[in-house]
């Protein structure tokens, strides 16, 4: 008899405290205060939004080194698109990524590979922007800029990632592969047709490389 009791006594209880519960919601929510609180409830909401947003458009790895050197950076893994590995437009990344100097047309395309220890590039156009996709080994990529104390500025492309970096024009650049055992290898693309042989480019700019 007392287990009835207090089976009915609880459940008396719990019945209680459920038709309390929205209740007293309702009746917070009809309060005047209630409207500073809802508002920052929905800027905090919209600000994780924002901030997923932000993250979800936002290329991994990038840094304020990275913009100095006008590149973003991927790990192969996250820009696969299927099983058989990663695919895109070079030219319109940069352009959606917001890098400036670069292609827009390919009037001039280079395939090339680099191989442990050697480098390619240490030169300025002087009649064309150029864009570069850059993988397979660990890189160090320098690019021209009058704002830094040495006068350039350079970065690290680790193994695993893919890169994409433009060289406006009058801007020297240069890729070296400090890689041990593997070797870079890079799309150039310039909006220009290049004649190595004239004098529209400056060669061995930096004699530390």
């Amino acid at each position: 008899m007392s287990s009835q009791r207090r089976t009915s006594f609880i459940n008396s209880q719990t019945t209680t405290s459920q038709q309390i519960r929205p209740s007293v919601i309702t009746w917070f929510l009809q309060r005047p205060h209630s409207i500073p609180f809802l508002l920052a409830i929905f800027l905090l909401l919209a600000w994780i939004s924002l901030r997923v947003q932000r993250d979800y458009h936002t290329p991994p790895y990038s840094s304020h080194r990275d913009a100095l050197v006008n590149l973003v950076r991927f790990h192969s893994l996250h820009v696969a698109t299927d099983n058989r590995g990663w695919l895109f437009d070079p030219i319109a990344l940069a352009l959606d990524s917001g890098l400036s100097g670069g292609a827009v047309t390919c009037s001039s395309i280079h395939v090339g590979e680099i191989r442990p220890g050697k480098r390619r590039g240490n030169h300025r156009h002087h009649y064309c922007n150029e864009t570069f996709l850059i993988w397979g080994a660990t890189t160090r990529f320098r690019l021209e800029n009058s704002e830094q104390d040495d006068g350039y500025a350079e970065v690290i492309i680790d193994r695993d990632e893919i890169a994409v970096a433009t060289s406006p024009v009058d801007k020297a650049h240069a890729l070296v592969n400090i890689d041990s055992t593997r070797s870079i290898f890079f799309i150039g693309c310039q909006d220009s047709v290049i004649n190595t042989n004239a004098s529209n480019t400056d060669f061995n700019v930096w004699k530390d490389l």
